[in-house]
């Protein structure tokens, strides 16, 4: 049988490389964590998801979602490098209460997490937000618009979901590498300012 190691320049980490850091993507079911993480990644995704199946149909609601077929089930992971000696690794959780159980592990040695929201479905956010906020893990708010969603003002968002001065309130696409990155770096910036 032959075998050989995968020479791809983003399969292996750089020996430089000296900081990594864990951050958590959080959300409400269906608000666009996998394809975050699948957007951002530079290595193949982890990714645990499995068919939706009639079983399900009273316990995860599809209202506004129609066409998604999966579910994340365990958790998504990506890496991305930032610099030559900084690599995120980014662990994305499940969204449904079913698998809270998940997330002290997940939570473990996270330095912040971005919290992404559906703007037509926040009522959806509290229960992760108070999951974020128990385990005393900093979050900035990304708010994944998708084609159809109607842009609303940070200031209205920031009073909708009750959110404390000084936590980021960025606009994404889950979809678009460029502002996907763009809420990762707002995030960064933040904890960053934490620390300093």
């Amino acid at each position: 049988m032959d075998s050989r190691l995968v020479s791809d320049d983003h399969t292996y980490l750089s020996e430089q490389v000296r900081i990594a850091a864990k951050i958590l993507v959080v959300g409400h079911f269906a608000v666009g964590k996998t394809t975050f993480i699948g957007t951002l990644s530079e290595i193949p995704p982890l990714r645990t998801e499995e068919t939706m199946t009639r079983a399900g149909a009273h316990i995860d609601d599809l209202r506004g979602v129609q066409g998604k077929t999966t579910t994340t089930v365990a958790m998504d992971f990506g890496r991305l490098t930032l610099s030559d000696t900084l690599v995120l690794y980014l662990f994305g959780t499940p969204g449904q209460q079913r698998f809270v159980q998940v997330w002290e592990d997940m939570a473990r040695g996270a330095l912040g997490a971005l919290l992404l929201v559906d703007p037509q479905r926040l009522e959806e956010s509290f229960p992760v937000m108070d999951l974020v906020e128990s385990y005393g893990i900093p979050y900035a708010v990304g708010v994944n618009y998708f084609d159809e969603s109607e842009r609303r003002p940070d200031d209205e968002l920031r009073e909708a979901l009750d959110l404390l001065p000084d936590t980021p309130v960025v606009a994404c696409d889950a979809r678009d590498e460029a502002s996907s990155a763009g809420a990762l770096i707002t995030l960064v910036k933040y904890l960053q300012t934490r620390t300093s």
